[in-house]
């Protein structure tokens, strides 16, 4: 992953921000009848949600436990009473959902939280810096989107590419194809390949701290690099 050689693919695919927001927001809705959809307010965000005849899927934006605490930390500057739940939730995958909207199971991941219309909480469409309300903080998913690496141990929470050069991959975003200077290529290889190694990081730790749960536990579990934790973020006790 030599960050020269990651900048060759950027520049080769080619990006450029238009700030459009649509990596923040939840994927339209499409009705039985083939017609945009659009997300029922009053329901609250979960996995694919359903509103008459349109179904809609939140945002989902993977984040490492540590990004939740710095956003966390961030938050609390400025509300002094800040939950891990008003940051992330556990990533849809693995988990089963009942008809009440109550999920069970194991997943692995954790994903930033989401407003009753799916998009990501952090995205505010009158804000500035794309609508970005932490674009300081923000998680290194965010920093390196549309780009992915495709490295053996590592997820693919942005779906299948729609370009690659080498074992870069680019995601559906319109900001594809613009030119881009070197010296941001160079950055966001720079990001990219910080992004791929924590990944591989965390996947390490999550494979040795694993152990199944063998008892009755309300709620979901997520298993990250701190260990097994309930949906709020308390560390599970074993």
């Amino acid at each position: 992953m030599a960050v020269d050689d990651l900048a060759d693919a950027i520049q080769s695919i080619g990006f450029d921000c238009t700030h459009c927001g649509a990596c923040c927001r939840a994927e339209p809705g499409v009705s039985t009848d083939g017609e945009s959809g659009v997300a029922d307010e009053s329901v609250d965000a979960g996995d694919d949600r359903t509103t008459n005849d349109e179904t809609i899927e939140p945002h989902t934006a993977t984040v490492f436990p540590d990004e939740i605490r710095t956003l966390r930390d961030r938050l609390e500057r400025s509300d002094d009473d800040v939950a891990w739940r008003d940051v992330a939730r556990p990533t849809p995958f693995g988990l089963e959902s009942d008809s009440d909207g109550s999920q069970t199971g194991e997943t692995f991941e954790w994903a930033l939280q989401t407003d009753a219309c799916g998009d990501c909480t952090f995205y505010d469409p009158d804000g500035e810096s794309g609508g970005c309300t932490v674009h300081e903080d923000r998680p290194l998913i965010c920093r390196t989107y549309p780009f992915s690496v495709a490295l053996d141990g590592t997820s693919q929470p942005l779906g299948d590419p729609v370009d690659d050069e080498g074992i870069v991959r680019a995601h559906e975003c319109e900001g594809l194809g613009r030119p881009i200077a070197r010296s941001d290529a160079e950055s966001m290889a720079a990001t990219l390949k910080r992004r791929a190694i924590r990944e591989l990081e965390e996947a390490i730790a999550v494979i040795d701290s694993y152990e199944p749960i063998d008892r009755d536990v309300d709620g979901p579990i997520v298993h990250d690099s701190d260990g097994p934790k309930h949906s709020d973020g308390r560390p599970l006790e074993r």
